[in-house]
């Protein structure tokens, strides 16, 4: 049997239409905030990854200190995680010169990873049962994954492949639906 917890001792929100529509807004900002540190402020690529992972860092470890559910702290980290993961990819691509294709399998193999790493180790996947400081770096780490390869994926699909952001944004909504449907 797996070992859940009390939904008061979660330390994940409970997956509601809202939760979706917050990750996105959440994701949206993380993006936006992101190029404007590297274009509107000239931080560039590399500064701004070091200031954001360092940002991340930061609230990862305030995040841990919580023994629930603290709304703000999770969706900063949530913003932050999203703007990392995605300057992750960026900076394989732009300053390392790694190709989409490949930055795309990376991130897709990390993400099976720590899901199988998770398996292996807690015997759960749930994130209902995000309630130990083992379980919730899974967590996190699952997130980072999943920015990253959004980004990687996207990037491919839209620039690597020439289907533009829309019709991208539309293979993935339509990949998404399914899963949720055979879900």
């Amino acid at each position: 049997m797996e070992n859940q917890s009390p939904n008061w001792l979660s330390k994940v929100p409970q997956i509601t239409f809202i939760f979706w529509i917050i990750k996105v807004l959440g994701t949206t900002v993380g993006e936006t905030a992101a190029d404007f540190l590297i274009f509107n402020l000239r931080m560039g690529l590399t500064n701004t990854s070091l200031l954001m992972a360092t940002l991340l860092a930061i609230v990862l470890a305030i995040q841990f200190q919580f023994k629930k559910y603290v709304p703000w702290i999770y969706w900063l980290t949530v913003v932050l995680i999203s703007i990392v993961g995605t300057l992750i990819s960026d900076d394989l691509v732009d300053n390392f010169g790694v190709s989409l294709k490949l930055t795309t399998l990376i991130f897709s193999v990390a993400l099976l990873l720590v899901f199988i790493s998770w398996y292996l180790s807690e015997k759960t996947l749930s994130i209902h049962s995000v309630f130990t400081l083992k379980r919730e770096s899974f967590y996190w780490a699952a997130i980072l994954c999943t920015f990253a390869f959004g980004t990687a994926a996207g990037d491919l699909l839209g620039e690597g492949l020439g289907l533009g952001y829309g019709t991208s944004a539309l293979v993935f909504i339509i990949g998404i639906g399914l899963a949720t449907l055979g879900f």
